[in-house]
């Protein structure tokens, strides 16, 4: 039924669709990151000078990787532009992380150059002389900052350096980034994506929106992540217009931002959208049916609405709305709905034929019939739609793509007209704030506490459509630890996103026969009468 609707695969490197929108329209706007404007010839100018810098006085050679610790800003934007340009391989990394989060991904990654905030510096400082590769850091404040074991460098030395006539040359199959995702039973492992990959998925979102070159998408969503990098950045290439990229979603500034970009499309995740469902009337706020409603602007959620979100978006104010969609960060878009086809009721739209081949095993990879719930299997017909495998963990690679199929780790249904409706996650991953959290990685930070005998960290129900973060452990003997210092040792040692709301001693953790821990279990029983809850506390700390 979504034969065609897709068309076949694109084959371009990034920087091909760059110079492509160059030579066509170099002048007008492309981006609009948090207000500062460029022109696809203006990103194209700076591109090429930092990537002369990477190049010349860094080392870089392609295929080399390239980190980067910055928010939502132009560096962010361009210093993506200036690795592709050099021929290397951006590896985006959460701002959120510190300690051995950021550590891992540093030295996993075998990055040799790392650009950082001015203001995130000190927690590159406290890492970098562990990450034996890293031999460069480049800092986008204009003070100078020293990095153990590496040499330091200010961006605005490095942007004006003689740019590179032309990009080093690259293949759409050879790889363009690496996003990092989170599990269960190992380290956060890094996706490598190719430039392929980013010019198909933007394609395929953009078409599933109905995009146009007339449409101006605005987003939140973070550039360390894929679906911001290649809806905004790409996705604008692909199909003309503009993006604005902002530096993080607020309530309060979302509708004046509606209004200052005037856009059409925008890019949100459930929580978001459950929160602008239920804000405060504001004066910026559109209303249906009034004259100044802004009736032009889509709203697509990265993961199914719920029809009550949905409903009240819609009906208060007067805007479209769109989530019928499910992709992992390894595949891609592997369900979405065709322009003009309405949704099930809770369904992910409808499998991408045109990408995949999807069906449901059950766990000894039987395929199961139409409308019987198993996990989420897919393979690609097309070349280099699809993640090229985990770097350096092999292993890893050939586990989730047994049988020559890639496991989800996903369970859903397939009904008999294709509609694809997510269930619930196989693993006991975690998604909180946008992120996925891999609680093997919070669980190994927890064990650094001298206190705490035994720790599982698990997803609880969240009325915010996403999952809150419990930790249910055990204390060590003689230990007088209470939750709330355990929270408060968690809130410096873990990223923001992965600091559980809940904390729940026990005597002993529940265990399988073979002695694995029963989290299903653990998240059935949610939060039980002795759990602390730190929001209930009244307990604050910076989400960043």
């Amino acid at each position: 039924m979504t034969d065609g609707v897709w068309g076949s695969a694109p084959r371009h490197t990034t920087t091909a669709l760059l110079l492509a929108r160059t030579e066509k329209d170099p002048d007008s706007e492309y981006l609009d990151v948090n207000g500062a404007k460029f022109s696809a010839a203006e990103v194209a100018q700076t591109a090429a000078a930092l990537g002369a810098a990477l190049v010349g006085e860094l080392g870089v050679r392609p295929g080399d990787r390239v980190a980067s610790l910055l928010e939502n800003s132009p560096e962010a934007m361009l210093v993506w532009w200036a690795t592709q340009w050099a021929g290397g391989i951006a590896v985006p990394i959460n701002t959120a992380y510190k300690g051995e989060y950021l550590r891992h991904q540093l030295r996993d990654s075998g990055a040799t150059v790392l650009v950082v905030a001015a203001d995130l510096a000190d927690r590159a400082q406290a890492v970098t002389g562990d990450i034996e590769a890293l031999r460069h850091v480049v800092v986008t404040g204009p003070d100078p900052v020293e990095f153990p074991g590496a040499t330091a460098h200010r961006w605005d030395d490095l942007a004006s350096a003689n740019p590179l006539a032309a990009p080093v040359e690259r293949r759409p199959s050879d790889l363009a980034t690496f996003i990092y995702t989170g599990g269960t039973t190992g380290p956060s492992k890094g996706c490598m994506l190719s430039h392929n990959y980013h010019e198909a998925l933007a394609t395929q979102i953009g078409v599933t929106w109905g995009r146009t070159a007339d449409d101006v998408l605005w987003t939140p969503l973070p550039l360390f992540h894929y679906n911001a990098l290649t809806t905004a950045v790409i996705g604008a290439l692909v199909f003309g217009g503009r993006s604005a990229i902002y530096r993080k979603f607020s309530v309060s500034n979302f509708w004046p931002e509606m209004n200052r970009a005037g856009a059409t499309l925008t890019s949100t995740l459930g929580t978001m959208a459950y929160l602008l469902a239920h804000d405060v009337d504001r004066p910026e706020m559109p209303k249906s049916g009034a004259p100044e409603a802004n009736t032009s602007l889509r709203m697509m959620g990265a993961a199914p609405l719920p029809p009550e979100v949905d409903d009240i978006l819609r009906g208060r104010f007067g805007i479209d709305t769109f989530s019928g969609a499910y992709g992992v960060t390894e595949a891609s878009l592997i369900s979405t709905l065709p322009p003009g086809i309405r949704n099930k009721p809770r369904a992910a739209g409808m499998i991408n034929k045109d990408y995949f081949d999807v069906r449901i095993f059950d766990d000894e990879d039987n395929e199961l019939p139409s409308g019987t719930d198993g996990e989420i299997v897919i393979r690609p017909k097309l070349a280099h739609v699809m993640f090229e495998g985990y770097w350096g963990r092999p292993e890893a690679t050939v586990e989730t793509s047994r049988n020559w199929w890639y496991h989800t780790g996903d369970i859903g249904r397939i009904d008999t007209d294709d509609f694809l409706f997510f269930i619930d996650r196989k693993a006991d991953y975690l998604r909180r704030r946008g992120e996925n959290i891999s609680s093997f990685d919070v669980e190994r930070i927890l064990m650094g506490h001298g206190e705490l005998a035994d720790v599982a960290v698990h997803a609880v129900f969240s009325k915010l459509t996403e999952d809150d973060v419990k930790v249910t452990a055990t204390r060590a003997a003689g230990s007088t630890l209470t939750e709330e210092q355990l929270f408060r040792w968690c809130v410096d040692a873990l990223p923001y996103f992965a600091i559980p709301r809940y904390i729940e001693f026990r005597d002993e953790l529940p265990r399988s026969p073979v002695g694995r821990v029963l989290k299903r279990d653990l998240r059935t029983q949610g939060v039980t009468p002795t759990t602390w809850d730190a929001e209930a506390a009244g307990i604050t700390y910076e989400k960043r």
